[in-house]
């Protein structure tokens, strides 16, 4: 099994940087406050959007209570954003020093390093940043916060730790978790997910990662370059399948020049733990084989946390998705609202943040301030490298929705500093309403994606075309000067034949 108690799992090895962490997101000595007679908010789970949606209305004046089970900071702090990024980082130091003679010249790096190091790393910088979500924090903040399993025993009551608390409003954001597919014998088969992978204090030395999402490019581009032979399964026929495959394809080359073994269209039909090896038996090509490793990295999906709550004695609807709710999310029960993964097609913390800033107002202040949930404009990232941003449409949404569309392509071996930082795989990809500057969306591939996508995402946010981006004086050389080479592209379109021999004309004219 993967493992029998998730949230020890979460904290192993149990060294001074766990047992700081847990201090802050779940004290051991921590006790529960008296329930006030009624909250104006109750929010269950302290992930992201419950942490947000609490400190907001908290700082306004309101009454509110905050339920965790487990740790407070919930995925991203303790199995996330945290700490996948740490270990993203490490690994591309590892590198960046094992590239260095090749590409610049500079000094000569063999032999192994430390990943224990490196791990430690991580744990010290997450317990450091737990202080900011943790229960302390948060009583400081004005907010009652209750550390025990929580569900609702009716429309406006919630018990926690055997005691009820009233409320007017109610907030679930209770998240979702790592959901292993249903392969026969992997239930019998020791794997590691996103929830557990960042407990391991020594290097495996053949990892074989299940899933081509972000996560499992992220992990298995990461481990190559720690030095573990890393095998990639894929179903389908290019990582990313969100991405596009020229997209998508730029990652791959990469991941394999990294060491990656990706095995695409394949089928696994079993899993098994073998003489101390997780071995998965593929079916592909018209044929079987297995693929062996000592470690397996299961990262294929996700399932809302929906069990325990009472959803069903608060008249609360929900399915194998999560929890159900309109665009302003309330769910079926006026008084309670969702927010986060639990009930988004957006599973990203970015999106959870974005979405309890609006459902503080749509509870508390019948939508005044708020808005809905719809007209979010929402950029995403994928942390390999190169790393992979998007915002707004595909070509593909747009084309769905009926919206003519013109799109504009720069390459990254355009941009003078993308060339001189030897990073010059990729493009920007922009989808213009056609006819206008009117951008729909926007692909980004560069070592910088996840941080350069932010100014395309403002411009959408405020309704900014690309010509007044491109007016935008960028600092040279920068990687961002690929906005502007993008607006010259499209005004270039604009010069028409019957333009240009205007011109012409006009210049013939002039003496």
């Amino acid at each position: 099994m993967a493992t029998t108690d998730r949230e020890t799992a979460r904290v192993e090895p149990l060294d001074r940087y766990n047992e700081e962490l847990i201090a802050n997101v779940h004290p051991p000595d921590w006790v529960n406050p008296e329930p006030r007679e009624r909250y104006h908010l109750v929010v269950i789970g302290a992930g992201t959007a419950g942490l947000v949606s609490a400190s907001i209305a908290a700082g306004l004046g309101a009454r509110v209570a905050l339920i965790e089970r487990h740790l407070m900071g919930g995925d991203c702090l303790n199995v996330g954003c945290v700490p996948s990024k740490a270990v993203i980082s490490a690994a591309r130091s590892w590198q960046a020093a094992a590239d260095s003679h090749r590409l610049f010249g500079g000094p000569r790096v063999a032999g192994p390093g430390n990943f224990g190091e490196a791990m430690a790393r991580m744990r010290r910088l997450r317990a450091g940043i737990s202080r900011v979500d943790g229960a302390a924090r948060f009583r400081e903040l004005g907010v009652d916060v209750f550390l025990a399993e929580g569900g609702f025993t009716g429309p406006d009551t919630v018990v926690v730790g055997g005691r009820t608390l009233r409320f007017r409003r109610a907030v679930i954001a209770t998240g979702a978790r790592a959901a292993a597919p249903p392969i026969p014998g992997l239930d019998g088969v020791r794997y590691l997910t996103n929830e557990t992978i960042f407990t391991l204090t020594e290097l495996p030395r053949r990892l074989v990662v299940l899933g081509a999402g972000p996560i499992g490019c992220e992990m298995a581009q990461a481990f190559a370059r720690f030095g573990s032979e890393v095998t990639l399964v894929d179903r389908g026929a290019h990582v990313l399948p969100r991405e596009g495959a020229d997209a998508a394809g730029i990652v791959e080359r990469a991941m394999e020049a990294h060491g990656v073994r990706i095995v695409h269209e394949a089928k696994v039909v079993r899993a098994e733990t073998r003489r101390g090896e997780q071995v998965l038996h593929v079916e592909r090509l018209g044929g079987t084989q297995e693929i062996a490793g000592d470690a397996l990295l299961v990262a294929v999906g996700r399932a809302p946390n929906v069990e325990g709550l009472g959803l069903e004695e608060a008249g609360i609807s929900y399915d194998r998705r999560g929890v159900t709710v309109n665009d302003r999310l309330r769910t079926s029960n006026p008084r309670v609202f969702a927010v986060g993964d639990i009930c988004s097609r957006y599973q990203f913390t970015h999106a959870a943040d974005a979405q309890a800033r609006l459902v503080v107002a749509n509870a508390l202040f019948f939508g005044i301030g708020g808005g809905k949930a719809s007209r979010l404009v929402m950029p995403w990232a994928t942390f390999t490298t190169p790393e992979v941003a998007h915002v707004g449409m595909t070509e593909a949404d747009a084309e769905m929705a009926g919206r003519r569309v013109q799109t504009i392509t720069v390459p990254m071996h355009d941009v003078d500093r993308a060339v001189l930082d030897g990073q010059a795989e990729g493009f920007l990809r922009v989808h213009l309403e056609a006819g206008s500057d009117r951008m729909l969306g926007a692909t980004l591939v560069a070592e910088h994606a996840g941080d350069m996508i932010g100014e395309l995402a403002v411009a959408l946010t405020a309704g900014i075309g690309l010509a007044r981006i491109g007016a935008t004086i960028h600092p040279y050389p920068t990687q961002g000067e690929v906005f502007r080479k993008a607006a010259d592209a499209w005004r270039r379109t604009k010069l028409t034949p019957a333009a240009k021999r205007a011109f012409h004309a006009f210049f013939g004219l002039v003496k």
